[in-house]
């Protein structure tokens, strides 16, 4: 039998691939093409990495029963890991940091709205 802790842990890992692939359809209904999911570096994961023309952009996506919710798992600590995960991204990147880029979160909650945020962090 497993352990109850290891049931959540999966049941959360398959929200969240859930939440992403929901976030990547409602980027690619706005013309976004997804670039990477999932991508890690040194300084740990980014969910969604998108394109649209020159625009780059990194998507933190968080789920939650609830507007509320869903924001509420916003962190700074997180924050300064997808922008330091976003620096090391664009270095890899033929303009590097001069690289048209923003910094978006994504809520995904309810029966499945998705609400993206533009430019959550300011930077860009």
């Amino acid at each position: 039998m497993a352990k109850p802790h290891a049931s959540t842990g999966l049941r959360a890992h398959l929200a969240g691939a859930a939440a992403e692939e929901q976030a990547a359809r409602a980027y690619a209904a706005q013309g976004y093409e997804l670039v990477e999911q999932r991508w890690r570096g040194a300084a740990g994961e980014i969910d969604l990495i998108l394109r649209k023309g020159t625009l780059l952009v990194f998507a933190e996506v968080k789920t939650g029963p609830s507007y509320e919710a869903a924001i509420a798992r916003i962190n700074p600590r997180q924050m300064g890991r997808v922008q330091a995960s976003a620096a090391l991204f664009l270095e890899q990147q033929p303009e590097g940091a001069l690289s048209e880029a923003r910094i978006d979160v994504v809520l995904v909650f309810g029966t499945g709205e998705v609400e993206i945020i533009e430019n959550a962090y300011g930077q860009g």
